[in-house]
């Protein structure tokens, strides 16, 4: 269905039931992996990307197909945000502190750079994971994120330095 928007000054197709599942196929995969990497339990992830797939469905008639993949990453980030709160919530009402895991034994690059990863703000941590990992350009993960564009390249950048920093040792570790 084709709409102008008095709003936006453009015009836009709504989502049917085609293009929904045309976005499920294209975005699934990578807003899992996101989720995933954010919140590191495919449980809850699986929760919150089929959470976000089903806002989508209710709101089809208010997204345009065009604003498909930047409002499931906007949705699935908020609700990163609250299931964060809420598990955090429930850590200190039990009075339980669960700090990560990590074994001093083990030297493997890949548990140094996730440690490394897992040490950054969250802000910081998933600017890189939607850079780095899944190739979002800086206007993409702004929009996701609701910041500008200046503000996601100051928080890559700050996020890289703090990986290089904890990382500047590893030339020993890999020879």
């Amino acid at each position: 269905m084709l709409i102008v928007s008095p709003y936006i000054g453009y015009l836009y197709f709504l989502m049917n039931r085609k293009e929904y599942n045309t976005a499920v196929k294209d975005y699934s995969g990578r807003l899992f992996r996101y989720v995933v990497k954010c919140l590191r339990s495919s449980e809850d992830a699986n929760d919150i990307v089929q959470e976000a797939y089903e806002k989508l469905w209710t709101n089809r008639k208010k997204v345009p197909l065009t604003k498909a993949k930047s409002w499931l990453f906007t949705t699935a980030h908020n609700m990163i945000i609250n299931h964060t709160r809420k598990r955090k919530a429930l850590l200190m009402e039990d009075q339980k502190c669960i700090e990560p895991s990590v074994n001093e034994h083990s030297y493997e690059l890949r548990d140094l750079i996730t440690q490394a990863l897992e040490s950054l703000p969250d802000v910081q941590r998933q600017i890189i994971l939607l850079r780095d990992l899944e190739g979002y350009n800086y206007k993409e993960i702004g929009e996701i994120l609701q910041l500008n564009e200046s503000q996601v390249k100051v928080y890559l950048f700050r996020g890289r330095q703090k990986i290089r920093h904890k990382l500047k040792d590893i030339s020993v570790l890999v020879a």
